[in-house]
């Protein structure tokens, strides 16, 4: 599989500055660390050329924003000590640092160029990285997320024209920021594959949560039970996700790829492996090419196996973006290894894979009403797909 058109990264180091603290899990060394295996394994380069990443202005964040967070996120950025609960700011999950209007700006203004790239047609797909921060609410951060970057990202494309535009998101935690921003809008179709809302934050993201007045239909949630490993989410994946953005016939795929849905992920349940998660990637570049003539424009997200998951499944994600995949084989190079060791302690695995080797059984193959997996596909299926004038049986 190779790329039929150029493709971009959108990155520079100071982007590492989204930084909660020492403790907090989504330490910025795993986009480092994603970016130096990146560069040493030749993925970036000739294939993938690298962007620089231009700040986001208060406008453009405003256009999803509340004015009231961008403020209140700007003075507890420059008052040490300060809170605003009101706003998501200063809680366990989103605490206060210095600089936090001008860190979360710059991660918004990172996946801004990605989508900018793939409309202007300067590239055929791009990634954010660092980007991703689907649970930011229009007047609140929440669940590590000060800006939702996709969501501006998104009404970008909807501002220069844009009739139609699909996201989905793999992030094991239900992409509830973006589908409220777009909750009306009968233009975005959000997908969200995640952990059931019974067990997992946000708690939300349920079959029957399908949109507002005029848009039914454009919200999709597959809610997937504790414990899916490799063969049930791309079961899942498959049943759902395919024929509904094919139907909604989008201009511009874009994608999350939070990888916290891995086995060893320490927030989350569910049991997928590296191998797994570069099937889901393989998939959604295909899906890309089938459906809007290759416009992808794809974002990091969660991921808080820091030095064991992360940095080699999005490796696979920038490659596939790159239009060249890395055999999953491949070595982890020595060097990068020294540095992991050097910089944590830690020895991390050897090879770019997990041993898998992913397969799934196709839902035209039958359905098991005893299976809570096959229930959660059947009740999404059964929901929204008459929206789309699909048939929801098998």
């Amino acid at each position: 599989m190779e790329c039929s058109g150029p493709a971009t990264v959108v990155f520079d180091k100071t982007l590492t500055e989204y930084d909660f603290g020492p403790h907090h899990p989504m330490s910025p060394i795993r986009v480092d660390l994603t970016m130096r295996l990146a560069e040493e394994l030749g993925v970036t380069g000739e294939h993938l050329r690298l962007v620089d990443a231009p700040m986001a202005s208060t406008q453009l964040i405003a256009t999803v924003h509340d004015r009231s967070l961008i403020n209140a996120v700007t003075r507890v950025g420059s008052e040490p000590g300060t809170v605003d609960l009101e706003h998501g700011l200063g809680t366990e999950d989103n605490p206060v640092f210095e600089g936090m209007h001008h860190a979360a700006a710059h991660v918004v203004g990172a996946t801004v160029e990605a989508f900018r790239q793939v409309w202007s047609g300067e590239s055929l797909h791009s990634v954010s990285i660092t980007g991703g921060l689907h649970h930011a609410m229009p007047d609140r951060a929440s669940g590590f997320c000060v800006y939702n970057d996709v969501a501006v990202g998104i009404q970008t494309l909807l501002d220069a024209g844009a009739e139609r535009v699909a996201y989905v998101d793999v992030d094991v935690h239900h992409g509830d920021g973006v589908e409220q921003i777009f909750w009306d809008d009968p233009r975005v179709l959000t997908i969200s594959l995640h952990e059931t809302g019974q067990m997992l934050f946000p708690g939300t993201g349920f079959p029957t949560d399908l949109g507002g007045e005029g848009a039914e239909g454009t919200a999709v949630n597959l809610a997937l039970p504790p414990g899916t490993a490799d063969a049930g989410w791309l079961r899942a994946y498959h049943a759902v996700v395919p024929p509904v953005v094919r139907a909604f016939a989008p201009e511009v795929l874009v994608t999350q790829h939070g990888c916290d849905s891995h086995m060893e992920d320490p927030l989350a349940h569910l049991m997928l492996s590296v191998d797994g998660q570069r099937e889901s990637y393989l998939a959604l570049h295909e899906l890309a090419h089938e459906v809007c003539d290759g416009r992808w424009v794809a974002t990091g997200g969660g991921g808080y196996a820091l030095i064991e998951v992360v940095p080699r499944a999005w490796v696979h994600l920038l490659a596939i973006v790159a239009g060249h995949p890395l055999d999953p084989r491949t070595p982890v190079p020595e060097a990068w290894s020294d540095h992991v060791r050097e910089l944590v302690g830690r020895t991390p695995p050897g090879r770019l894979t997990d041993g898998r080797m992913p397969a799934w059984r196709d839902w035209t193959a039958g359905y098991d009403p005893d299976a809570w997996l096959d229930r959660a596909i059947l009740a999404t299926r059964e929901a929204v797909f008459p929206l789309h004038g699909l048939d929801p049986m098998p």
